[in-house]
């Protein structure tokens, strides 16, 4: 397929520029008089060549989560001004700074041309888009109303975003100081302690086991500096295989399920994103059993999962949803099984479900501004507990010695 950049004249005498890929020039005249124009001057773009930088950027970029909220915002603000859907991927094609995501684009903007329904195009990039992405583009291409699907989607994605954003900022300090401990104790180890170990022993001093044992760490370290790096790497990528096996992640879920402080926010998150996906897929038209399963999916945490899988079968068998989530009120707070139990009732279940989002967010919101006050307390004890340890270990010898003078 070529890649092309044109521009065309609409019926009523507007002229416009757009990219679009077609098998040749007369594919490409065929597609722009379908949409009702006529090419006033086009030009075959080389950029998608394999020797060319374009084609390489397209392939190994990333995009990021922004990134596509933006796109999703903005197809449905150009579509809710009148713009075809075909034009309106064509100007976000060009207007994007993302290489990958306008090769993602221009490949959408080609199978809407050829007739594919919007919904079947994005469905083809599982890597780009969620599956909520395309339940409610589906959603709002069935229901006639795509522009407002698409601006309940960004909204979805940004709190989402934001929300994700606001936790690895709550955790950035913490991880910060830790780093910090972790590589002023190697440098004490390599600079400090092997001064120190030569006076003792250059004195015969007797040494207690704490002196010892960083004594021997120290030595370990500077006689086995390619050995100490190979272990401190492979622990790490060890752990971090780990956390990726079915087996890790479970035992990674319940540890954050059950650590101080850590374990109701972990709720709250959860039961924020459950509440705001469930909400989105509802109020978009989308059948309760397609929402369960997508919100499943949005869910990380595999105990959440399980909820939600056993709230599709109590669905499925005829139960109403709020019964599961009032059987788990050890996971989700019974505030949420209690909203949709109202919910159900005076069917506004969208709404509640809304309103519980919200709640739940606001609080996590709170609870990451406060986290460094909560745990500060805890780096102090870690930090005092490390230096108390390194000061008695090498100043313990220094007083034996003074008092045997």
């Amino acid at each position: 397929m070529a890649h092309f950049n044109y521009t065309a004249e609409k019926s009523d005498g507007e002229v416009y520029k757009g990219v679009a890929e077609a098998s040749d020039r007369f594919e490409l005249y065929q597609i722009i008089r379908r949409e009702g124009g006529k090419i006033l001057s086009v030009e075959e773009d080389k950029s998608g060549s394999y020797l060319s930088l374009s084609f390489w950027n397209s392939k190994f970029t990333t995009i990021k989560e922004y990134d596509k909220i933006l796109f999703c915002r903005n197809l449905g603000a150009m579509l809710g001004a009148g713009l075809s859907l075909a034009r309106a991927l064509s100007v976000l094609e060009r207007q994007t700074k993302n290489p990958r995501l306008a090769a993602t684009v221009s490949q959408i903007a080609s199978d809407v041309r050829r007739g594919d329904a919007l919904h079947v195009s994005v469905g083809k990039f599982p890597r780009v888009f969620t599956r909520l992405f395309v339940a409610m583009v589906r959603a709002g291409e069935e229901g006639g109303n795509l522009p407002n699907a698409l601006k309940v989607t960004s909204d979805q994605m940004e709190r989402m975003y934001l929300l994700k954003k606001k936790i690895r900022g709550a955790m950035l300090y913490p991880c910060i100081i830790l780093v910090a401990i972790f590589g002023i104790g190697i440098l004490m180890m390599i600079e400090v302690v092997p001064t120190l170990a030569q006076t003792f022993a250059e004195m015969n001093a007797s040494l207690p086991p704490s002196t010892q044992f960083v004594i021997g760490i120290s030595n370990f370290l500077m006689r086995n500096t390619t050995l100490a790096i190979v272990i401190i790497v492979g622990t790490i990528s060890g752990i971090w295989t780990l956390m990726r096996t079915k087996m890790g992640k479970r035992g990674a879920d319940w540890t954050f399920l059950h650590v101080p402080s850590i374990g109701p926010m972990v709720k709250e998150v959860n039961a924020a994103r459950t509440a705001r996906t469930l909400a989105s897929l509802s109020s978009s038209g989308v059948d309760i059993l397609t929402s369960l399963e997508i919100t499943r999916e949005v869910v990380q945490n595999s105990f959440f999962q399980e909820v939600i899988g056993e709230a599709q079968r109590d669905v499925g068998s005829g139960q109403p949803l709020s019964a599961t989530f009032v059987r788990h009120e050890n996971l989700y707070p019974a505030f949420v099984g209690e909203m949709m139990a109202v919910g159900e009732e005076t069917g506004s279940t969208a709404e509640m479900l809304k309103r519980l989002a919200d709640y739940y967010e606001d609080e996590v919101d709170r609870k990451t501004k406060d986290m460094s006050t909560i745990i500060e307390p805890f780096l102090m004890l870690i930090i005092g507990g490390a230096v108390g340890f390194f000061a008695i270990a090498m100043i313990s010898p220094i007083y034996s010695l003074s008092n045997a003078i």
